[in-house]
């Protein structure tokens, strides 16, 4: 018991010594002119800050959301797979990712995954 609690703070010590070697040696500037400004999407931080927005952002950031909530979706599908009856879940995960990919498809034909426009 004594062995073991004297190796974990060794090796507790050792990392500790580690971080601060490392905190030491790293090339971190504090002030940086880009990391001192403030980043927002779109705007150019030097600017009159009541000029109106691009709206691609914003679309971009829903697109994103959509997606993003779409994978917490799609996950547990796997793990309901093992409990449920296998014909029940097939359909239901062929129409979930049916209406996904109308939805890609309608976004790609509006243009809003285009950025050049």
């Amino acid at each position: 018991m004594y062995m073991i609690m004297t190796m974990s703070i060794i090796i507790f010590l050792i990392t500790i010594i580690m971080m601060f070697i490392s905190s030491l040696i790293s090339k971190k500037t504090l002030m940086d002119r880009e990391k001192c400004s403030p980043f927002e999407c779109g705007f150019d931080p030097m600017n009159y800050s009541r000029l109106p927005f691009s709206l691609r952002f914003f679309l971009i950031a829903i697109i994103f959301l959509i997606f993003d909530v779409e994978i917490a979706l799609i996950l547990p599908m796997i793990i309901i797979m093992k409990s449920s009856n296998l014909m029940n879940w097939m359909i239901t995960s062929l129409i979930f990712i049916f209406i996904l990919l109308i939805g890609l498809y309608h976004e790609w034909n509006q243009g809003a995954l285009e950025w050049n426009n």
